[in-house]
């Protein structure tokens, strides 16, 4: 049996009882809807809640498919997080940074967000000069001054410096 016949079979063998009138209707949500509630935010290391059940405006998170905004009423979800920095604008209109070595955000119903990582770090703990150093002495090790190890060790580190080194500037 071709595909094009076998096609039109299982076409003909599906019941026609719903017509187009009896679906329902596809929710939509606008940008006012996004933004009317806060995020109930929980950023949780294995040894310390950084914010546990706070209210704020919006998350952005380095996800694995992509930087994300995350506001109120988003579409549940789970996504891996890469090393990267995780900005929380707060209901007073400032925001705080951490760096998180990775880990997982899940976004459930009801504007409730929980991000779990292994480790995490506020921005405010790195010193600019430090990350700067360490850069340049990634960047000597990957152009071949030591050991296969060391190289992919510093090919990693100048993958995850790059967004906070361009906080620094």
């Amino acid at each position: 049996m071709n595909a094009a016949r076998l096609l039109r079979v299982a076409a003909a063998a599906q019941p026609r009882s719903r017509s187009l009138g009896s679906r329902l209707p596809l929710q939509r949500r606008t940008y006012a809807d996004a933004v009317s509630d806060k995020i109930n935010l929980t950023l949780a290391l294995p040894h310390q809640s950084i914010f546990k059940s706070t209210n704020v405006l919006q998350v952005n998170i380095p996800a694995e498919s992509g930087e994300m905004g995350i506001l109120a009423n988003h579409v549940p979800s789970i996504e891996q997080l890469k090393p990267g920095l995780v900005e929380i604008i707060e209901e007073s209109g400032g925001s705080k940074q951490y760096f998180l070595s990775g880990g997982f955000a899940i976004v459930q119903p009801g504007s409730q967000l929980s991000i779990n990582a292994v480790e995490g770090f506020s921005l405010d703990e790195f010193s600019p000069e430090a990350v700067k150093s360490q850069i340049t002495e990634a960047q000597k090790i990957t152009s071949g001054s030591g050991s296969e190890q060391d190289i992919a060790e510093a090919k990693i580190e100048l993958e995850v410096f790059p967004p906070k080194i361009t906080l620094f500037d």
